[in-house]
């Protein structure tokens, strides 16, 4: 909330409305400045909520268009299974070929985040993001294209590679205009486009249907094609669109760069921006045991929502539906998810906690894959526990993300940390890929009980990761602030840094 009064000053404040670094005249003209709820000034020509209304409309849209593409273009594999994928490219029935060429793409999609996010910072986000969102635009044409069982593990495995960056880069991005108070709700939108895909996924399935037969192409190769040339096509506009960190930020004055940038050092500390990221830096950041627990809360989640995202319409089939009614009953628990996740978001965000927003969604989806796991005999009711298996695991993902991302201090911790948690994360996706056998069909009970297991992995994660903050930050109070280290020091240790402290 804005404030017109001077805010009390303190030792460590520099970088706030004082002559330090991030000092801009805030328009001597102006009688009655305008400051955030951390000291820091407003340019005189505008107010904090418009400009940041301006910078949501620039960062969060572009963003999660990017993502929603990515994410129809990995999953809508299990669309095209439904209309005969395995069959017309003569994979064995009965056996795994289908479940490894879903795995497959996970191979080059974990090795390569880190390193992603590396040449994201070096080549700048609007180069980096376009380029790998064509490629992954073309290669679902080209899955579109495949005449066997080698061709589509060539596809995928290559859209695993193109595919990498898209989602850490994407939250480093966002992590870097954003202070913590305020990010759950943009991080909770970008990541919910993910069902947004899943929910439009089987629409244009549904619909895609009808071109069956069209020159000589079945219904499957049809979901490939077209969405890989709208992919390709937005990628060419988004090279003009994808926004940059907000030190290189050319749609904005340069006293808006100076007060985004000071806003955010005053809620994260120095950002370290102006220097490449070493091998050294990853080393050390490596050195602190709550990255290893960040990775696991979110990799206790993926295994449940990689499973459901490529296995729900042929969980659905099960319940009776024909193939154009199973498309179509696979967009409502998407959807739920959707503003279930957003409600979340806004309670986190309005609350400025994060810990309890984590643990009740992880609780409803416990809830529902334990119907699933037990009850075989009531479909309306097993339809039900779908929306409650969305809802919670995709509630519940972006405000692990969020938590963890936004307490990393420091572009290279932050960088490094967030591809690490999705990278790491992403190794349950190759566990999913094999949780829902077509020989477990159509009670799926193996796959159920794996996914609640893994869920309760990501909770004690959680429990794990807010007892080592709230301790280290308790720990930080008794020791105070001034332990004689310098500035340069501080913005190296990013949250180490004694004067840190992480959001709960």
């Amino acid at each position: 909330m804005a404030k017109h009064a001077k805010p009390t000053e303190s030792p460590d404040s520099e970088f706030r409305h004082d002559k330090g670094n991030n000092y801009y005249d805030p328009d001597v003209a102006r009688t009655d400045p305008e400051y955030d709820d951390l000291g820091v000034v407003c340019p005189s020509h505008t107010t904090e909520r418009r400009l940041m209304t301006q910078i949501d409309l620039r960062v969060i849209p572009v963003l999660s268009v990017l993502y929603l593409l990515a994410f129809l273009d990995r999953t809508n594999i299990a669309n095209a299974a439904v209309y005969g994928l395995s069959t017309d490219l003569g994979l064995v029935s009965g056996s795994n070929q289908y479940n490894t060429a879903l795995t497959i793409f996970f191979v080059p999609y974990i090795l390569f985040e880190i390193p992603s996010n590396i040449f994201l910072k070096k080549l700048k986000p609007h180069v980096w993001l376009s380029g790998c969102m064509f490629v992954f635009g073309l290669v679902t044409i080209c899955q579109g294209l495949v005449k066997g069982y080698s061709g589509l593990l060539a596809t995928r495995f290559f859209l695993g590679l193109a595919e990498t960056g898209m989602f850490p880069g994407s939250f480093y991005l966002i992590g870097m205009w954003y202070k913590r108070a305020e990010a759950q709700k943009r991080y909770s939108f970008f990541f919910s486009s993910t069902t947004l895909a899943g929910a439009f996924g089987g629409l244009l399935a549904a619909a895609i249907g009808k071109m069956n037969g069209m020159r000589g192409y079945l219904a499957w190769r049809w979901i490939f094609i077209l969405e890989g040339v709208v992919t390709c096509i937005v990628a060419i506009i988004f090279f003009f669109l994808i926004p940059s960190f907000p030190e290189d930020a050319s749609w904005l004055t340069e006293d808006e760069r100076a007060y985004v940038k000071a806003r955010l050092q005053a809620d994260q500390g120095r950002s370290a921006a102006e220097r490449n990221i070493s091998f050294k830096d990853v080393r050390t950041i490596f050195k602190d045991y709550k990255i290893f627990v960040g990775g696991f809360m979110y990799f206790g989640l993926i295994v449940p929502a990689y499973g459901y995202a490529f296995f729900a319409p042929s969980i659905i089939k099960t319940y009776g539906y024909s193939t154009i009614q199973t498309q179509l009953h696979s967009v409502p628990p998407w959807a739920t998810a959707f503003g279930f996740a957003m409600i979340v978001a806004f309670f986190s965000d309005t609350l400025k906690h994060r810990f309890i927003f984590t643990l009740l969604p992880i609780c409803i989806s416990i809830t529902g894959f334990a119907i699933l796991l037990t009850v075989h005999t009531n479909h309306n009711l097993e339809y039900a526990a779908l929306f409650l298996v969305t809802s919670g695991t995709y509630g519940a993902m972006p405000v692990v993300v969020c938590w963890f991302t936004q307490n990393l201090g420091g572009h290279h911790r932050r960088a490094v940390g967030t591809a690490w948690q999705i990278g790491f994360g992403n190794i349950g996706g190759i566990i999913a890929t094999y949780a829902f056998l077509s020989a477990d069909a159509p009670l799926y009970k193996t796959g159920y009980a794996i996914s609640i297991g893994f869920v309760c992995l990501s909770a004690v994660s959680c429990v794990t990761y807010f007892v080592s903050v709230w301790m280290q930050n308790r720990s930080r109070d008794r020791a105070g602030r001034n332990l004689g280290l310098t500035e340069w020091e501080k913005t190296e240790k990013g949250d180490m840094s004694p004067d840190y402290r992480y959001q709960l």
